[in-house]
């Protein structure tokens, strides 16, 4: 027995040991291993399996534990603790990065360590689902949409000779998925043990990552040539700063006009192909979020199709799951032109998807709406990706990302809001969301035609 349980365990360890070589050989493929991109590879796999644990031990108390009744009353709840002030905190995320150009491993580190804290205090307190739950799931959300924020400015700085940005977020977002389904089955198991433990469990994910964000080459910090994007500004405001500067002259006339100079965080000057992408993505962040709370709350109150609401949901996340990583393969053999059609041509397809499951409400078009949901918003970001890397000059590209991240954020929000709010009509929720998103592809398509297909970079103005 002795000699079999060691070979048992000589075995696993080559298998480990083969699979660790496997998934690094993969990660460093391309040049990624020598400019440091395979580290921040697998530091957002362990980023998102950590978030995964997290939203399991949440889902089991707030949703899943109750009926549906109180369960639509808590989320709701949740929603209001904590989307409201992540609304009015996420749109200085993008800025204050501006101001931390040197700080970015450090801003990684910290938000992990944030959750690490948070997920270990959550533990003791998650078995009565109480109001203190809540404040403290606020934090870890704050934190992972600043890690998020942060990543996205930082894969410029680690890209690869032989990579475009578009392939290489691809990679980034493939692992992310990968550790996301991994840890969804290990926080079920966890969750057998207690409600708790999927919570230590995420301590540990993130106090791990919290030492690899420190591992990060050091040109993650570097600021060498960057300067701030300019996603919004007031031209009159900047015009009056110029002519109070002539006016007094002097150190007080520079100093005038500098403020008046000032950018303010909106979406303008940054080209009008980047611009066409961001409202497409908005529009399909929205979507997301929308089917995201929408589908949980209906699939468990009316299941279709005469299936039982675990496995009714269990395949509209399947389908979700999937097509986000089609998404991010598909996403390996985008180029930089023709992607304002690429991400005109994903809102086009979300919109059909959700109107069909408007109008043919059943499992087949529910599933197919959610998966293809998912290969849109993928594929559709990865496009906006390219956009910026193509149109935006590595001088501001990095603040540009930070802030259509924030964005991208908020539109979730908003559209998990719409989803909570609205009756539990599966043809109405569908109809509302085909209707906005038909509305913004209207809008989307008007500005193609006006913008075309570009191939030559726009230049933004820049601080």
């Amino acid at each position: 027995m002795v000699r079999t349980a060691s070979a048992a365990g000589a075995r696993t360890g080559r298998v480990v040991h083969g699979t660790g070589r496997r998934i690094r050989k993969a990660t460093s493929a391309e040049g990624a291993g020598e400019s440091g991109l395979a580290k921040l590879i697998e530091l957002h796999a362990l980023n998102s399996f950590g978030d995964m644990l997290i939203t399991v031990a949440l889902a089991s108390t707030i949703f899943f534990s109750v009926p549906t009744g109180e369960a639509r009353g808590r989320v709701s709840l949740y929603l209001l603790i904590t989307m409201a002030p992540f609304a009015l905190l996420a749109p200085v995320i993008g800025p204050l990065l501006d101001r931390l150009p040197h700080g970015r491993r450090a801003a990684m580190a910290m938000s992990m360590l944030a959750r690490a804290v948070l997920a270990w205090t959550m533990a003791g307190v998650i078995t009565g689902g109480g109001l203190a739950l809540y404040p403290e799931a606020l934090g870890v959300l704050v934190a992972s949409k600043a890690y998020g924020v942060v990543r996205s400015v930082v894969v410029p700085r680690l890209l690869p000779s032989r990579l475009s940005l578009v392939k290489a977020n691809s990679r980034v977002t493939l692992a992310g998925l990968l550790a996301t389904g991994v840890a969804a089955g290990v926080g079920g198991l966890l969750h057998l043990i207690g409600p708790g433990w999927p919570l230590r469990g995420a301590f540990l994910v993130f106090v791990i990552g919290t030492l690899m964000a420190f591992h990060l080459p050091h040109a993650v910090d570097s600021a060498k040539g960057e300067q701030r994007a300019l996603l919004h500004s007031e031209m009159h405001a900047e015009v009056h700063g110029e002519v109070h500067a002539e006016v007094h002259g002097g150190v007080h006339g520079a100093r005038a006009l500098e403020d008046a100079r000032a950018p303010k965080a909106s979406l303008r000057t940054v080209g009008p192909s980047v611009i066409l992408a961001l409202r497409a993505m908005s529009a399909l962040r929205w979507l997301v979020g929308f089917l995201v709370m929408f589908l949980a709350f209906l699939l468990r109150d009316e299941p279709i199709g005469g299936l039982r609401p675990t496995l009714a949901l269990g395949l509209v996340a399947l389908a979700a799951g999937t097509g986000n990583a089609l998404g991010s393969v598909l996403g390996s053999w985008l180029r930089t032109r023709g992607s304002e059609a690429t991400v005109t041509a994903m809102l086009l397809l979300a919109t059909g998807a959700t109107a069909a499951a408007a109008l043919w409400y059943g499992v087949v078009t529910v599933v197919l709406v959610a998966g293809v949901a998912g290969v849109a918003a993928s594929l559709g970001k990865l496009a906006l990706d390219a956009l910026i890397q193509r149109d935006v000059p590595e001088a501001v590209r990095t603040s540009a990302f930070a802030r259509s991240e924030t964005l991208l954020q908020l539109s979730w929000v908003a559209g998990g809001a719409v989803g909570i709010l609205l009756p539990l009509n599966g043809v109405l929720g569908l109809s509302v969301a085909a209707g906005v998103v038909g509305l913004m592809l209207l809008w989307t398509v008007r500005t193609l035609f006006r913008v075309g297909l570009r191939r030559r970079p726009t230049a933004p103005r820049v601080a």
